[in-house]
């Protein structure tokens, strides 16, 4: 409900009334309650012929028109104006364009009037009796609705302790997440929801089809809320909930407004509450706890037309304009204050004025910023990126009508000081911007500048004449304008013609040395002054100039530094006007913003709510729920800098702490959590939802056993012999497992071991096998401790080298390390001659000698698994980058994205740990930006065939991609080129274009700017054959050699 709208409580009829006036008021921007009760009384309630009433009397009668035509800041507000820009203005003369202006708004409310009242005929009022009064009240019998696109395995979607759920997108429902989410965290609301009491029999005690409708929706709200309290699921699907309010919209397809939806939503909640009021007091008035809880009131007082009015009206989401203002408490001056304030309490004559003053404000203040204005030009809306900024608390007490008298008194003071400001403001421009030509400078600076060059020693010849006599002088290219003849090149006749004097005095050029080069000229060149000089000066004409210059500059600094103090200090006297106790008694605490990101057609919403028991902001983005900051709240909700802005903002009394107050037990006092905080009905739905969600992970457990190989699912009991002798050779079985990736990474290196065994060989002939494996193992391991020191390069990565090159660079363990290099030397693959072998033998006796106690085979397994995951991510971007110098940018993003998160799990062990993920990023980001571009143009070609492969690329390659990006990191770059992406495909709903192509479009934009409603995995990339370590490293220098150099690779 928004700021003139009828009394909580009113009939039917009366809310119809008032529909039909704010819609009026919407379209032609007329806030006269007068003239809009006048013009519906003409119509007899037609939109249309009122609509026509309302332009022709405000084209007749300027004052009404006032405040929608063109408003100054003063103007825009709750109660009047439109925003800036292309908007519609009702003083004009021409009144095509606004009419198919308000014909578009008309239209689909029109649609949406027939529909609903056609559902009203034929709806049968018993229909919401089907079910017995029992499972009436606890919706026991609601439909189970499977979540399509979730992870198959259900510990996916298993809610971490007592982590809040999110919320499923069911098709364009961010707008529902983002405002249940709001009102959920908000203890007092969610007590009255879950406490809310449903009559036994519906059917009887609901006199319309809105009663029976109203309680089925609180009635699906009860189980969602119950879920979202005590599930063991990460996310709810709210189908049943949706469904209904997408009965009531105009198109279940459409994404909705968030305000629309809010203002829905407590329409539905005061009537549901007002019947059960009405049942429990059926002969005394009692107050609505919605009503009380969202409701406030003001006093809209002011002059029109030399006569006085005072009206009090009721509100629930208060409007603000943005456009104008910088931050809050200017929408909020802007909102109370239209026309000129200061004749509303003079003797002076007017014609029209107002004030509004908050006579109760409710203890959920919620402001609905207007963030979309109609472009008549164009026709369609657009939406005001404007930044607007808003305090973590903001006190009330200004607004009051009880602090009427003070406000205007400090509204006055402001306004005198900002008037001084603006003076002193433009007398200081005057200082720092002088002169009376196009280019102007700082006075101070030119003073100084004058005085350098009064004190530059004087040169007695022309600028000229030193440099002419060097001249030849051919009689060619005379100057046509020269007496005597002289003759200068084309050169110099610039330069003489664009003389030093003319550079700007802000940047004097510094002094050069002169350089002679005796094999390229003839002559040493003449030394040239630093800087223009005066012909000739006397000393007291340079006493004079000193004494006077250096004056007028102190003289001119000493006045700037007084405007400069004097503009601070009133810029403070404003700030603390309503700083002090007098106006700081009412405090209000932000406790969610609502962001939308996108256009005005297509976006997506979601909610920072602040979590009072944990004290941090808490980002709630559809099934997403993580720990956010004030700092990225902000980025995300000022507006300004991308497409994503605030678009409602809630607001708690902070002088109530019942209102996130947490339930408690009433015999213990102590705090109820989780489902014991629940109602028993709800309680034990709840625990019907939470065993089926158990029973699912059993089953699906179960099912992951049977997939397990017989073999390994042999019992430990004991059994015959046959049997032991399979298990001892199972147990050999389960080792090798365990070693073969080191195994593999030990037959990598079979030459470089090779090597080592040749330079023992001397050490074999004299001592034997087993102090040629104790010469080469320390050969060995000095080699490549020393090849560890060299740090990568952009041509070179050591660590692709050698296995353990990489555990030497990441402090591996020395017992890991010695049994990587000795399991080298025990590699079968050695069996090349008699001294390999021998040695090989020995190192394979000496590895079984290594038992459970001497080694932990895990941690030596995981870091294995790292040098495989490290030389994975190696190939995938070597890959990559080949393919995309060769123009494969689809193959090359998927090498790339997969070698990019699978670097991130090696990056959080340590840095060394992985590739510097800065590179991949840079090409990741190019590749997507190229396909972007890529599929654009095919978009734009309009051929059938070419938007279906343009859509193909954005929904299997990009899309995917930008949600990896968008969920996993802040990287500004990364979100400056999402941010690019998405503004290229909303640039399109601005153009004329084929209806079907609009058609796939508007389909396509929800998924782009919202994209966890969809999300699709990014194929693995084809497998690639391993290569050598020596392979390896040739063709990364190759590559990175022609990253360089821009050439394409090409590596055999």
């Amino acid at each position: 409900m928004t700021a003139g709208e009828s009394e909580p409580g009113a009939s039917g009829e009366e809310k119809n009334i008032c529909f039909i006036i704010n819609q009026l008021r919407e379209i032609t921007g007329i806030h006269d309650n007068r003239l809009l009760q006048k013009a519906l009384q003409v119509s007899n309630r037609d939109v249309n012929q009122a609509v026509s009433f309302l332009t022709d009397e405000s084209a007749r009668e300027p004052g009404y028109g006032a405040t929608a035509s063109e408003p100054d800041n003063k103007s825009s507000g709750a109660t009047g104006s439109l925003p800036r820009g292309s908007v519609i203005d009702l003083t004009n003369d021409e009144k095509e364009d606004l009419q198919k202006a308000i014909a578009l708004s008309l239209r689909e409310s029109e649609k949406l009037q027939k529909e609903a009242e056609i559902a009203a005929e034929n709806q049968d009022t018993n229909q919401a009796g089907d079910t017995n009064a029992s499972e009436s009240k606890v919706g026991l019998k609601r439909k189970r609705c499977e979540v399509w696109g979730d992870s198959p395995n259900p510990h996916d979607r298993k809610r971490e302790d007592k982590w809040p759920v999110g919320l499923k997108n069911v098709g364009n429902t961010c707008w529902f997440s983002a405002v249940i989410q709001s009102l959920f965290q908000l203890p007092e609301f969610r007590r009255l929801v879950l406490n809310y009491t449903i009559p036994e029999n519906p059917q009887e005690n609901c006199r319309s089809h809105a009663e029976q409708r109203n309680l089925a929706f609180m009635q699906e709200l009860r189980c969602l809320f119950a879920l979202m309290v005590a599930s063991k699921r990460k996310y709810i699907d709210p189908s049943n909930a949706v469904d209904l309010l997408k009965d009531a919209f105009r198109s279940s397809e459409a994404q909705q407004d968030v305000s629309e939806f809010t203002h829905k939503l407590l329409d539905w909640l005061e009537d549901a509450f007002q019947m059960a009021t009405n049942r429990k007091n059926s002969h005394k008035k009692s107050q609505n706890p919605m009503v009380e809880l969202f409701y406030g009131t003001f006093l809209a007082e002011g002059i029109h037309d030399g006569k006085m009015f005072s009206n009090i009206e009721t509100f629930g989401q208060y409007p603000l304009q943005v456009n104008g203002f910088n931050d809050l408490h200017e929408c909020l001056e802007g909102a109370m204050v239209v026309g000129e304030i200061e004749t509303l309490h003079s003797d002076q004559s007017v014609t029209s004025g107002q004030e509004n003053w908050f006579t109760k404000l409710p203890p959920v203040l919620t402001f609905e910023l207007s963030r979309f204005e109609f472009n008549q030009s164009l026709g369609r809306p657009e939406k005001i990126h404007k930044k607007l900024e808003f305090p973590h608390i903001i006190y009330m007490d200004r607004y009051l009508h009880k602090n009427k008298e003070l406000t205007r008194n400090r509204r006055e003071e402001v306004k005198r000081l900002k008037e001084q400001s603006t003076a002193l403001q433009q007398r200081l421009e005057r200082y720092m911007n002088y002169g009376s030509g196009p280019e102007r400078y700082p006075l101070a600076d030119m003073l100084q500048y004058v005085w350098e060059f009064t004190k530059t020693k004087p040169s007695c010849v022309p600028p000229t004449q030193d440099i002419v006599g060097t001249l030849p002088t051919p009689a060619t290219r005379c100057h046509p304008n020269t007496a005597s003849g002289m003759q200068i090149s084309s050169s110099e006749s610039l330069i003489a013609e664009t003389p030093e004097t003319t550079r700007p005095p802000s940047t004097p050029q510094p002094p050069h040395a002169t350089v002679h080069k005796p094999f390229t000229q003839t002559r040493p060149p003449m030394e040239m002054q630093a800087h223009p000089a005066p012909r000739h000066i006397t000393a007291e004409e340079l006493k004079f100039f000193e004494n006077c210059l250096q004056r007028w500059r102190t003289e001119v600094e000493h006045d700037i530094a007084d405007l400069k103090d004097s503009i601070t200090q009133i810029s403070q006297s404003v700030e603390q006007m309503y700083m002090d106790s007098l106006v700081c008694q009412v405090p209000y605490r932000l406790h969610a913003v609502l962001v939308h990101e996108g256009q005005a057609s297509a976006g997506h919403y979601w909610a920072y709510i602040y979590d009072h028991s944990q004290s941090m902001w808490l980002k709630y983005n559809d099934v997403s729920v993580a720990e956010s900051s004030w700092e990225e709240l902000q980025r995300d909700s000022y507006g300004g800098s991308r497409n994503a802005s605030a678009y409602c903002l809630m607001y708690i009394n902070d002088n109530l702490p019942q209102l996130i107050a947490e339930d408690t037990d009433v015999e213990t006092g102590q705090i109820l959590k989780a489902i014991h905080a629940l109602p028993p009905e709800l309680r034990q739905y709840v625990r019907e939802d939470n065993q089926h969600f158990i029973q699912e992970l059993d089953e699906w457990n179960e099912e992951q056993v049977r997939k397990i190989p017989q073999k390994e699912l042999i019992a430990t009991e004991e059994v015959q012999e046959p049997v032991v002798t399979l298990k001892e050779e199972e147990v050999v079985t389960c080792q090798q497992n365990t070693c073969s990736v080191s195994a593999k990474h030990a037959a990598m290196v079979k030459e470089q071991t090779a090597q080592a065994i040749e330079k023992a060989a001397t050490s074999y002939q004299s001592a034997g096998a087993e102090a040629a494996l104790k010469e080469a193992f320390h050969e060995e391991y000095s080699r490549l401790f020393d090849l560890a020191k060299d740090k990568p390069t952009p041509q070179n990565d050591p660590r692709l080298q050698h296995v353990l090159i990489y555990f030497f660079q990441n402090k591996a363990s020395k017992r890991v390390i010695e049994r990587t290099l000795l399991e080298q030397f025990a590699d079968k693959n050695l069996s090349y001659d008699e001294r390999s072998i021998s040695i090989m033998k020995v190192a394979q006796s000496k590895l079984k000698l290594i038992g459970p106690s001497d080694m932990d085979m895990q941690e030596y397994k995981e870091w294995h698994e790292d040098y495989s995951l490290f030389r994975k991510v190696s190939v995938y971007l070597l890959t990559g980058l080949e393919c995309y110098q060769n123009g494969k940018c689809r193959e090359s993003l998927t090498y790339l994205v997969h070698a990019y998160h699978s670097n991130l799990k090696l990056l959080k062990n340590g840095k060394n740990r992985g590739i510097d993920d800065t590179l991949i990023a840079y090409y990741r980001r190019k590749c997507l930006l190229e396909l972007n571009a890529c599929a654009a143009d095919l978009f734009e070609s309009g051929n059938e065939n070419d938007v279906a492969e343009g859509f193909s690329i954005m929904n299997d390659m990009v899309i995917p991609c930008m949600h990896l990006i968008v969920t996993n990191e802040l990287a500004k770059e990364d979100l400056a080129a999402v941010e690019m992406m998405r503004n290229h495909w909303c640039s399109y709903l601005g153009e004329d274009m084929d209806s079907r192509l609009q058609e796939k479009l508007t389909e396509f934009l929800p998924r782009l700017l919202d994209c966890s409603a969809e999300v699709r995995i990014l194929r693995e990339p084809p497998k690639i054959r391993p290569n050598s370590p020596h392979d390896l490293c040739n063709r990364f220098a190759a590559v990175m050699e022609s990253i360089h150099s821009t050439s394409p690779v090409t590596v055999k």
